[in-house]
């Protein structure tokens, strides 16, 4: 790979200054100054993201996670607001206590994963994949499976889906729209749907401070 002449300070988490030297962007970002750039750009992407998550204020009001709902539940939201508009907003108030609860059981896999980086997937990163689709190659699924059970936790103890069958009752929304005759929200599938959206939606924090942040700690490895 063509060689460039690489002559920047690059601030790493707490202030720490590594200057580079001229090196071939491949050999550079594979070496462990590379290795430890990324990871330390990821980890301060999750602290982003879980301190968002704790604070049910800054969830509620993150359009990164409102993105991220799944299109069944947003769905399901559209025809709760027609029938019983101040329900969505309970819903959504219970899902951001849930977020706060899962927080101390996401964290760890996703470190653990950043810390499994290893320089085939920087090398990835410098050809083009962000930094978070790796981590969400690596770990998506695990958290969704992880955190389930306590959002599923969390929504029963707050009785929500009783309630929202409830106000759904007489409906054949339902079953159109979660296939088969039922015309109730299965506590389950509730609780998966919002684990996606959680799942999702900590990905686009993310992403989104690695986009941030990208130009200043990985334009020196041509990124």
């Amino acid at each position: 790979m063509k060689k460039y002449i690489i002559a920047a300070a690059l601030a790493i988490g707490t202030g720490a200054v590594i200057t580079t030297t001229v090196q071939s962007c491949t050999t550079l970002a594979t070496s462990d100054m590379g290795l430890s750039i990324i990871k330390r750009m990821l980890l301060n992407g999750i602290d982003k993201g879980m301190g968002i998550y704790t604070n049910k204020e800054a969830f509620l009001q993150n359009n990164m996670v409102d993105k991220a709902l799944p299109k069944e539940l947003r769905e399901i939201n559209s025809l709760l607001e027609k029938i019983a508009p101040s329900l969505v907003a309970k819903e959504r108030d219970y899902i951001a206590q849930a977020a706060a609860y899962t927080v101390n059981t996401s964290r760890p896999i996703l470190q653990g994963a950043v810390n499994s980086l290893n320089a085939q997937d920087v090398t990835r990163i410098i050809q083009g994949t962000t930094a978070t689709q790796i981590l969400k190659e690596k770990t998506s699924q695990q958290l969704i499976a992880a955190i389930a059970p306590k959002v599923d936790e969390k929504l029963n103890e707050y009785g929500i889906v009783k309630t929202i069958n409830t106000a759904l009752s007489g409906s054949n929304f339902l079953g159109s729209l979660l296939g088969g005759n039922t015309n109730t929200v299965n506590s389950g599938g509730l609780s998966k749907l919002a684990s996606e959206q959680l799942v999702s939606g900590l990905f686009n924090i993310i992403e989104d401070y690695e986009h941030q942040n990208s130009k200043s700690l990985l334009g020196p490895f041509g990124k």
